[in-house]
């Protein structure tokens, strides 16, 4: 169930409604009126805002919802798989927006245009993992939290693929994924992507004065090495590491 489904389904049965008989009402189906209750189907806000109207509901029907709202309307263990499909697109012309927002009143809408899709989009981010040569293979879906993930823009965000065991002694092993946020200066004692010597991987970082720092790994054994300041791009620093469970 839903804040919204929530809603629908009270408003309904105090005016001792059927599905059925909201879905004629509204010129939808009764599977559609059904589906919305459930919290399984996400519609644009006008047409929710219609159908509550329709069957007599007055309050509530003008203001807008709030994100909390929004995210609680829809079940989204079954919307994150669409959404992650609608967020790999491009963004449509803006004469195609146009002429999607014209459709007839009443006609079932999936997520693409909708106030809903637009709502997940400001709380939720589908966030790239790159592997060693900067490729991207995969995506997570990650919380957007004070227009933030992490402290840093969602769009400067990704995961980084690790490509081998070299950090396994600072419990970072081959294909975790390390969530990378960006910074361009050495944080001593961060694990850090850094590219060096045309390498690209993750290192703990070790100050040793203002022009100089130790790039420190752990497979086997210990192994530290020393280079200036110069001779390092630092990428970004090692928010938090993920693994899968086998």
């Amino acid at each position: 169930m839903s804040r919204l489904g929530d809603l629908l389904r009270t408003e309904r049965l105090r005016q001792k409604m059927t599905p059925k008989q909201v879905a004629k009402k509204c010129g939808v189906s009764e599977s559609y009126i059904i589906a919305v209750e459930n919290g399984t189907r996400i519609i644009p806000d006008d047409q929710a805002r219609r159908i509550l109207k329709k069957i007599g509901l007055t309050q509530q029907t003008e203001a807008d919802f709030s994100l909390d709202d929004i995210a609680s309307t829809v079940d989204l263990a079954q919307v994150q798989p669409q959404m992650a499909r609608e967020l790999k697109k491009p963004s449509p012309p803006p004469q195609a927006e146009k002429v999607a927002g014209t459709k007839e009143e009443g006609k079932e809408e999936g997520v693409t245009g909708s106030i809903w899709l637009d709502a997940l989009r400001s709380v939720l981010k589908n966030v790239p993992v790159y592997n060693a040569v900067m490729k991207s293979v995969d995506h997570r879906l990650l919380p957007i939290l004070e227009g933030r993930i992490e402290g840093a823009a969602p769009d400067k965000v990704f995961y980084f693929l690790v490509p081998d065991d070299s950090m396994r002694g600072f419990r970072i092993h081959a294909q975790d994924l390390a969530l990378i946020v960006p910074a361009q200066s050495p944080i001593d004692g961060a694990v850090m992507l850094v590219e060096y010597q045309s390498h690209r991987c993750l290192r703990k970082i070790r100050r040793v004065d203002a022009s100089t720092v130790m790039l420190q790994s752990f497979d086997r054994e210990y192994d530290a090495v020393t280079l200036s300041l110069h001779e390092i791009t630092f990428v970004g620093r090692a928010a938090r590491i993920e693994f899968t469970l086998p």
